[in-house]
């Protein structure tokens, strides 16, 4: 069931991966976590929502999983500058190298809109997960996201990265449906909730807009667009409504997810 992964590892996705946190982008779960908890983070990345968490648990140990040696030695890099033990496995998610019942709290964060198989992944995270245990998850929905001033060329952005992540065999907009996925998975304790990335000043717009100025030139999303035939100019295009949207200080966007907490 190995997928390929839309977004690729080039500087400008890792730009946008480490800019995340426990606070940004796993608040829903902050506060079901206490000192002394065991906690696997599937799909870590560069590791910033990882550290955090891990930092929350202590003296309770942290496991960050990747898909394969190349993503973990990111995840890697990061922890080699900070002061937090944590373990480094490789596994697929659907189909954990782990015992039943490891974990008090199973932690994925952008990574089952990306899986072959989300249920399946989903009752592996419960698997390994302690009765009563929390197994948390939060995807995007990019079909719910909403920006202004609506460029054709944005427009154009989101209907090339909804193909190709289907073609990846992923689920772009998985953020509404990991409540449907988790109860077909066998829980029956589901908390559902949404949050919002929204960019609106200066210096966000910069951030938000470069990083996809140069992420549809460069990333592994556009080595797959180019290769599915899309024109180089069409992507020079997105690339440079990008920067428009970036200089408009009236420019905004916002962007939904789905979370869940699930007992196991």
């Amino acid at each position: 069931m190995n997928n390929v992964y839309t977004h690729g590892h080039h500087e400008s996705v890792l730009r946008s991966h480490s800019w995340r946190t426990a606070e940004n982008s796993a608040g829903y779960l902050l506060p079901q976590l206490r000192p002394g908890q065991s906690l696997l983070d599937i799909g870590a990345g560069p590791g910033t929502i990882t550290a955090d968490l891990a930092r929350l648990v202590q003296p309770g140990r942290t496991t960050a999983l990747e898909a394969n040696e190349g993503a973990l030695d990111i995840t890697r890099a990061t922890f080699a500058k900070l002061d937090i033990s944590v373990d480094f496995i490789v596994g697929d998610v659907h189909h954990l190298d782990l015992p039943d019942d490891s974990f008090d709290v199973v932690h994925a964060h952008q990574v089952l809109q990306h899986v072959a198989d989300p249920v399946q992944a989903l009752r592996e995270m419960r698997r390994v997960c302690k009765p009563g245990g929390i197994v948390a998850a939060r995807d995007s929905d990019y079909q719910a996201f909403a920006w202004f001033p609506e460029l054709p060329e944005l427009t154009e952005w989101m209907t090339l990265y909804q193909r190709l992540a289907r073609a990846n065999g992923g689920e772009p907009d998985a953020g509404r449906r990991l409540l449907s996925w988790a109860l077909e998975a066998g829980f029956e304790k589901v908390e559902a909730t949404a949050s919002n990335w929204t960019f609106t000043t200066d210096e966000d717009r910069a951030w938000w807009g470069g990083m996809w100025a140069d992420r549809i030139l460069q990333s592994a999303m556009a080595e797959q667009a180019l290769a599915s035939g899309v024109p180089q100019e069409t992507l020079d295009e997105i690339s440079k409504a990008w920067q428009a949207w970036a200089a408009d200080p009236a420019a905004f966007i916002s962007l939904l997810h789905g979370e869940i907490l699930a007992t196991a």
